[in-house]
């Protein structure tokens, strides 16, 4: 079917790109609700389709999750490719979580997951390959412990800084201070103590 052309019953075939259409407002009804709010018929209505079409491209509600997980880490492995050193690629978690709360809700649910998919497990480790490569510039010597502990508490302190942040529940304590940089001084005050 061309993209003018009308589908039965006089509703418009979505023009362009359905999958991209179908993840754009997947992602929105993420970031407002959360994923337990998705639903492929109302993502359907949504853009303007069946509510068969996103299946043709997803299968099911799991498949686009696991789609957007899997364009999740590798957005996520672009942003950490950049980084200086270890904790630039924590301020640069960081800034992916703020930037992309729906991806990040979703990248680490893997209950709501298809684990063995291609696209996903590629895109994960491509992400993990980046982080071990920030990882790498630690040395033992500079923390006193070894550079995977280092790296696990980094990566700790990243996760859990984004989504606390994210949940709101450190507006108190970061209130109109840049979070960003709230990050950097935790980071510091960190490894200053390791």
């Amino acid at each position: 079917m061309a993209p003018t052309e009308t589908k039965p019953g006089n509703r418009p075939y979505h023009h362009g790109d359905l999958r991209r259409a179908i993840l754009a407002a997947a992602l929105d009804v993420i970031a407002a609700d959360g994923p337990a709010a998705l639903s492929l018929r109302d993502l359907a209505r949504r853009a303007g389709v069946s509510h068969a079409a996103p299946a043709h491209h997803f299968k099911d509600r799991t498949g686009l999750l696991t789609a957007i997980a899997a364009e999740g880490f590798g957005l996520l492995a672009d942003t950490l490719r950049e980084a200086s050193d270890l904790k630039d690629a924590g301020v640069r978690y960081v800034r992916f979580a703020r930037a992309r709360p729906a991806h990040f809700a979703v990248m680490f649910a893997p209950e709501l997951l298809r684990p063995d998919d291609l696209e996903l497990t590629t895109a994960r480790a491509l992400a993990t390959d980046t982080l071990r490569d920030a990882v790498a510039a630690v040395r033992s010597e500079d923390y006193g412990v070894d550079a995977r502990l280092a790296s696990v508490a980094a990566w700790s302190l990243a996760h859990g800084f984004a989504t606390l942040l994210l949940g709101h529940n450190l507006d108190a304590a970061v209130g109109d201070k840049d979070p960003e940089e709230v990050f950097r001084t935790l980071a510091a005050t960190l490894f200053r103590a390791l």
